[in-house]
């Protein structure tokens, strides 16, 4: 089966974020009032083939994650994992 992960990686609430800050001092002097915090991070869509199952392809997503994708120490991430539809021809 194919499937879509959906990987969003973030800096832990623990960890400074300068670029979150500027991007909400920005919104701020915009006039976005309201806007209270802003966290910046990465998004990462993976293509997987050949997994047996959903159940499967989250185990794989997790282990790239932890090995590759994010790094523990200072990062959070959280993934979605959906099925590939096949596309049709025009």
């Amino acid at each position: 089966m194919d499937f879509v992960a959906r990987v969003y990686v973030t800096p832990k609430k623990a960890i400074l974020d300068p670029q979150g800050k500027a991007v909400a001092s920005s919104l701020l002097a915009l006039g976005y009032d309201g806007v209270d915090d802003v966290r910046l991070g990465r998004y990462i869509e993976l293509q997987l083939s050949g997994v047996t199952g959903s159940e499967a392809a989250g185990s794989r997503v997790d282990e790239m994650c932890r090995r590759l994708l994010a790094n523990d120490v200072i990062e959070d991430y959280r993934f979605d994992i959906e099925e590939k539809l096949e596309e049709q021809g025009a």
